[in-house]
């Protein structure tokens, strides 16, 4: 139940091979910040990046971090097994994150060394808390197998679009609109939703850099959110601690839209009270799937740290019209 009310808006990735950016990862703000095993580490590196790792995972977590993630190498790399036996030490690990994830049996790999893992280890008095699994889609044959991954294990909590990977494969050149990727990422965001998986986590945004004289983030970070959240995701990768503040702003609840939904619940509770099954809102119909949807928005804010208790207070006196 704890994994599936985890919040990502914002997964964050750093360089598992940098003890500099792993200490600096400390300090930062994020969902869930996502040590890095693969496309960061030059192979070389990669034994002493699952130190490194694991050393960082076994201190405390920050209070400015909601999730800590390791993203390990792909099962197909030969490199899993490895990358698993390391972290799966410490107690305090919580989330894998499986890159290239190809068919239901990398995700089933995964969940039997888990298994395997966590039973050889000595038990103590205080139960460590349960894995959850994210796995990325990065290609047409992870995109054809979609219903078979999703259905492959419970320990899988959501899905994440690998963009720049998915252009290889398929030869495609991404472009500023992102309409070659509508169709992956729609299909990735309904199954998601079909499997009644929690996070699904859209590609991402290589700007950064501000291009205005003010500071403010990129337009195009802005827009791919949106764009996003229009889609059906309810978070994004970020590849610079720069990009995480804009990408919770958006995946995160929008002011009026909470306040829409507070009132929305309050007169739903009044409406079901006096035996309505439907009724209206500043002159629009509200019926159960509305009233559900609204339900939803108030628990996402709850959970983003909105002030819902003092919204239902103002609204208290509202009335199904």
């Amino acid at each position: 139940m704890a994994a599936r009310n985890t919040l990502r808006r914002s997964l964050l990735y750093v360089p598992g091979s940098s003890q500099r950016f792993l200490d600096k990862s400390r300090s930062l703000a994020a969902d869930c910040l996502t040590y890095d095993l693969e496309d960061s580490v030059t192979p070389h590196m990669k034994a002493e990046a699952r130190t490194l790792v694991r050393r960082a995972i076994d201190l405390p977590t920050p209070s400015t971090i909601r999730e800590r993630a390791v993203r390990i190498n792909s099962v197909d790399s030969g490199l899993a097994l490895g990358d698993l036996t390391e972290v799966l030490q410490s107690p305090n690990l919580t989330t894998i994150v499986i890159p290239k994830v190809n068919s239901a049996s990398d995700l089933t790999f995964v969940t039997d060394v888990i298994t395997h893992t966590l039973a050889q280890q000595p038990q103590t008095s205080t139960p460590r808390p349960p894995i959850s699994l994210l796995a990325l889609i990065e290609s047409a044959k992870s995109l054809t197998n979609l219903s078979s991954i999703t259905a492959s294990t419970p320990l899988l909590q959501g899905l994440i679009f690998a963009a720049e990977d998915f252009a290889l494969d398929l030869s495609l050149t991404r472009t500023p609109s992102l309409t070659e990727f509508l169709f992956a990422r729609s299909a990735i965001a309904t199954a998601a939703r079909a499997a009644d998986l929690p996070s699904t986590i859209d590609l991402v945004c290589t700007s950064y850099k501000s291009d205005k004289a003010d500071g403010s983030p990129p337009a195009a970070l802005e827009e791919e959110c949106r764009d996003g959240r229009r889609l059906g995701f309810n978070g994004k990768q970020c590849i610079h601690p720069t990009q995480v503040k804009t990408v919770n702003a958006i995946f995160g609840p929008d002011v009026e839209e909470t306040k829409w939904a507070v009132r929305c619940v309050i007169a739903d509770e009044k409406a079901a009270a006096q035996g309505r099954g439907a009724w209206t809102l500043d002159g629009k119909m509200i019926d159960v799937p509305v009233a559900e949807k609204a339900r939803a928005i108030v628990r996402k804010a709850d959970a983003c740290g909105v002030d819902v208790e003092g919204l239902r207070k103002e609204w208290q006196h509202q009335e199904p019209e």
